[in-house]
Formats: C-alpha cells, sequence, structure tokens
C-alpha cells in the first residue's frame, strides 16, 4: 500500500502573558512536517481583551477555532499556560484531539504558589526594575495595555490557586495520548509535580529536556522540533520518512 504524507494540523499555545511571536521559530522548524497553527490567546498579541481569563475560556476560543476552521482533530503542543489548556482540552473536548504535548506547565497550585507567581506580574515593579522587559511585553500586546494583560493574568492565577482546573485525580480519565516534557533547569515547574501528572495519565510518554531553562526562548528549538515530531508522528509515518517499511 502506498502512503502518501498529509499533513496533520498541529496548533501552537503560548503561555501566560506571550505571544505567537514568541512561537514562531518552532513554527518554522515544524512547518514541513505539520499544518502548523500558531495561536493568540483573547487579549495576548494583540487581541482584544475580553472579560475575564481563564483556562477553561481559553480552551474553549481553541476547540471552537479547530470547528471554525475545519481541522477534523488536531495535534496541540502547549507551552507552559498553553500546556495547561492543552491538558483542559484533553480531558473536556478530547473530540478534537490527537495527541497532545507539554513543555514547562505548571499543573500544581496553591494559593502560596498563586501569590508568589503574581509577585512577579506586577506593572509598576516591572517598568521600574524591568524597564526593558516592559518595553517588550509593551510591543507584545499593543494596541492592548500590557498592564492590564498582567492584572487579568494575576486574576486568573489567583482563582487557580484557590482551586485547580484540573485535579490530580482527573488525569486518570484522560484518554488522549500525551507527551509531558520539563526542562533540567526549570526553576518555576518542579519535576515533582510534572511527574505526578505524567504518572496519573494512562497513556503518556515523559521527558527531560537537557540545558533548558523556563522561558521558551531558551529552549533549544531543535531538540523541541525533534521531540514533538518524534510523538505527534505515527510509526508508519517515519519508517516512509527513513525509507524503511513497516508490516501493517
Amino acid at each position: 500500500m502506498n502512503y502518501i504524507d498529509i499533513k496533520k494540523p498541529l496548533i501552537l499555545l503560548h503561555g501566560a502573558i506571550g505571544s505567537s511571536v514568541q512561537l514562531q521559530p518552532l513554527r518554522e522548524s515544524l512547518h514541513d512536517v505539520f499544518d502548523v497553527h500558531v495561536l493568540d490567546f483573547p487579549g495576548h498579541g494583540g487581541k482584544a481583551l475580553p472579560d475575564h481569563f481563564s483556562i477553561p475560556y481559553f480552551a474553549s476560543v481553541v476547540e471552537a477555532y479547530v470547528k471554525e476552521h475545519k481541522l477534523g482533530t488536531v495535534h496541540v503542543f502547549g507551552y507552559s499556560m498553553g500546556g495547561y489548556v492543552a491538558a483542559y482540552l484533553a480531558l473536556h473536548y478530547s473530540d478534537v484531539l490527537d495527541k497532545i504535548a507539554t513543555l514547562a506547565t505548571k499543573f500544581h497550585w496553591t494559593e502560596e504558589i498563586a501569590a508568589k507567581e503574581i509577585k512577579m506580574l506586577q506593572p509598576d515593579v516591572i517598568s521600574q526594575k524591568l524597564p526593558s522587559f516592559a518595553k517588550i511585553l509593551e510591543q507584545r500586546h499593543k494596541p492592548q495595555d500590557w498592564r492590564r494583560v498582567l492584572q487579568m493574568t494575576a486574576t486568573m492565577l489567583t482563582g487557580m490557586g484557590e482551586e485547580n482546573e484540573i485535579h490530580i485525580e482527573n488525569y486518570a480519565q484522560i484518554q488522549t495520548p500525551a507527551l509531558i516534557m520539563l526542562g533540567d533547569r526549570d526553576k518555576m515547574v518542579s519535576l515533582e509535580e510534572t511527574m505526578a501528572v505524567y504518572q496519573g495519565l494512562p497513556n503518556a510518554q515523559f521527558a527531560i529536556l537537557p540545558q533548558t531553562a523556563h522561558p521558551i526562548e531558551a529552549t533549544d528549538m531543535e531538540l523541541l522540533s525533534f521531540m514533538l515530531i518524534r510523538f505527534f508522528r505515527e510509526a508508519k509515518e517515519w519508517s516512509v520518512r527513513l525509507g524503511t517499511t513497516v508490516s501493517s
């Protein structure tokens, strides 16, 4: 049987206070293999600010995008917050998914953890102590007010600290194949919480990326691309790429 290589839709999801621009290098690394879609969550990357930010809302936006563009079923890669959205999709909208992959996703939230993260989202402090980062945020989210983006993110994190959108026992309900990745130098996301989610998923793989800190800009895109292609592509597809055959 001849195999026809049809590009599978792959959606890339950015992290909190981020935008699709940060994922463009990854898109370039993957566009020869997948039909890559890079989304901005509402209120990010210049998109209009909604009434609120939340994981369920962002997941519903992704699901609506898949159906609006008639993509059928898709692969989803989520970085940081985007990974949490991918997991939420797998729990509540699995009908639009084939596989999901996450990197540097903080799955476990408490009021203390949320408070710690919110301290780093103070617009006045950023403007005074990190003016170059403030400029990046301004450019990233214009014409929206980057300060408002941070404030709405802080409100979302407060809610997640009070009540996780996905409880650890919920991961056992997710049947979607998943690749859970963590950088070995990530100081925001713990190995313990990442392993707990991996072990709770019935159909998952786990990977540590070497010399990788939390920021997506610090990630080796060649390595990340390899891991995603390896996971998302089927064995038959790999055999065709390698010039070998597999038995059916």
